[in-house]
């Protein structure tokens, strides 16, 4: 076979590239940067993990508690099933709608040291507070109210991602690309940045499962500047994108996330 017919050769139009074999995870735009190998066995180890873990804390969550167990709670299974599908949807969905910017950083594991550290806190201070005080984590209506919120914040951020196909991306995008339209019908007519809002109740929906009082006031302040600050410097690219179409926009839908208007 030559090198030309090759179906794992890339061809160029209009100097767009395009990737012609379908295991290709190489994305047209924001080259991958993070530590893990941008390969398909790279990828299908991911979701074999977190397809594991999220296996694992289903079935603790369902049964439960694990037997035998003081610390394997349904709420640290929810919790931890949760994260595990989270992560792998954030893959899913891009590969699904939104493929020519996948590749492994799309699971989004590496994001951020800061981000890894309130998952840390998390853990730490709902084991810390099994272990001492387990009587704090009895209040099954909590946990119920968080599950709500985790189920409703993850539909909330893959619908809006689905929505978006290729107008979305992980990173904040300030030059227009060929063919980026305003979206501001679908979940976008009803919230202005709904995979944010679905993250911000997302993670503070997995504080309360856990009944963390001290993480849940450091997550909703530490994601309430994380996005004031975010959607603040995107929708001076927005303007500059669409002008008095996104500003119009902007006067008549609201982000959903408390005091951001």
């Amino acid at each position: 076979m030559s090198a030309d017919s090759s179906p794992q050769r890339e061809s160029s139009q209009n100097g767009v590239r395009k990737h012609v074999h379908p295991l290709h995870t190489v994305p047209i735009t924001n080259a991958p940067k993070g530590k893990i190998p941008n390969t398909p066995l790279a990828a299908s180890t991911v979701s074999f993990i977190l397809g594991s873990v999220f296996a694992l804390g289903s079935s603790a969550f369902l049964a439960g508690g694990l037997p035998g167990s003081c610390w394997a709670t349904y709420q640290l299974g929810f919790y931890v099933a949760s994260w595990a599908a989270f992560h792998w949807g954030e893959f899913a969905v891009t590969a699904g709608w939104n493929f020519e910017k996948c590749s492994v950083d799309s699971f989004l594991l590496e994001n951020g040291t800061m981000y890894h550290i309130a998952h840390s806190v998390a853990l730490t201070e709902y084991l810390i507070t099994l272990f001492f005080k387990p009587s704090w984590k009895g209040f099954p209506y909590i946990s119920a109210l968080g599950l709500v919120l985790v189920v409703l914040g993850q539909a909330l951020r893959s619908m809006a991602m689905i929505h978006a196909s290729t107008n979305f991306s992980h990173s904040v995008a300030f030059q227009k690309r060929e063919g980026h339209r305003l979206v501001s019908d679908g979940v976008y007519a009803w919230c202005r940045h709904p995979s944010y809002a679905g993250f911000f109740y997302w993670a503070l929906g997995t504080q309360l499962v856990l009944q963390n009082p001290l993480s849940f006031i450091a997550f909703t302040v530490i994601l309430w500047r994380f996005f004031y600050h975010r959607t603040r410097g995107e929708e001076g690219a927005l303007i500059n994108f669409f002008g008095d179409e996104y500003v119009n926009y902007r006067r008549r839908v609201g982000t959903k996330i408390p005091f951001i208007p």
